[in-house]
């Protein structure tokens, strides 16, 4: 008697491509196998996103990011996938200089991860590279708005559109990287009227963070909405307050072993 095993088939970018204006398309940043294989189950796409420098690696802004460690983490979570499709941010550095230049990072990226696609940030300014990479046969997504790479220049991350004399700039960068060819675009810190009217604009889906509920998908770094980091901005809501039971059980920990409590005789072979 045979056996049948059923294959289990990552979403493609098609698929989230064609769900503008369906079922809201969820989405999580990862950075290791183990915390990817949980967000797997219930993602439709996962973001290897450069806020890994400030969430993992204790950086103070994502410009300081090398390419080869988005990479290393673009690998992990690969690994312990199955079912999400996998986007890779393109750091700081290695997009913007040029069409060509941002193609090799871009491939480079994809072939040594196995990613579906990669990120950058920039709105009418990246089109030129948007429709080069797309054309070659790179999936981009677009990511207009508050866009942290460029946090230095706007003095800060600050809230876009709340002057709405801004608005017709915002509407037309993601008009622009739509026609470019982008797959879908992540919209963040928008005020949300403006992130509303521009999914209404554009024929791809808008990722909200910061945005808007009527944003065609959302996403959250998920140490932000684990509760791991002391500090979180307005637009995040915690789901788990990891940071204290992990305080908590290091804290016992400690007691047990000054005790002499751990190990115990569960803990020891005999």
């Amino acid at each position: 008697m045979s056996t049948q095993t059923k294959t289990i088939r990552r979403t493609t970018v098609p698929q989230i491509a064609a769900r503008k204006g369906g079922e809201p398309i969820v989405s999580l940043t990862s950075y290791h196998a183990h915390t990817a294989a949980i967000v797997d189950k219930y993602a439709d796409f996962i973001l290897v996103g450069d806020s890994l420098g400030m969430v993992m690696h204790g950086m103070e802004s994502t410009v300081g990011v090398p390419l080869d460690l988005m990479i290393m983490h673009g690998k992990a979570v690969v690994r312990g996938t199955q079912q999400a499709l996998i986007v890779v941010d393109m750091p700081f550095g290695t997009y913007e200089e040029s069409p060509n230049i941002a193609f090799r990072n871009a491939a480079k990226i994809m072939k040594e991860t196995g990613c579906g696609a990669v990120k950058l940030e920039g709105g009418k300014r990246m089109a030129e590279t948007i429709r080069f990479l797309t054309e070659r046969g790179i999936p981009v997504m677009a990511h207009i708005g508050l866009t942290p790479q460029s946090s230095h220049v706007m003095g800060g991350f600050k809230t876009q559109g709340r002057d709405e004399d801004s608005w017709p700039l915002h509407e037309e960068d993601a008009k622009v990287v739509t026609e470019a060819g982008a797959f879908a675009i992540v919209l963040e810190g928008m005020v949300e009227p403006l992130a509303a009217k521009i999914t209404k604009q554009v024929a791809v889906p808008t990722i909200g963070i910061g945005a808007s509920a009527q944003c065609d998908g959302q996403i959250l770094v998920l140490e932000d909405m684990l509760g791991l980091n002391p500090w979180t901005p307005k637009f995040v809501k915690e789901y788990g307050k990891l940071g204290a039971m992990i305080e908590q059980a290091v804290s016992d920990y400690a007691d047990e072993v000054k005790t002499r409590a751990f190990p115990g005789e569960d803990q020891v072979y005999r």
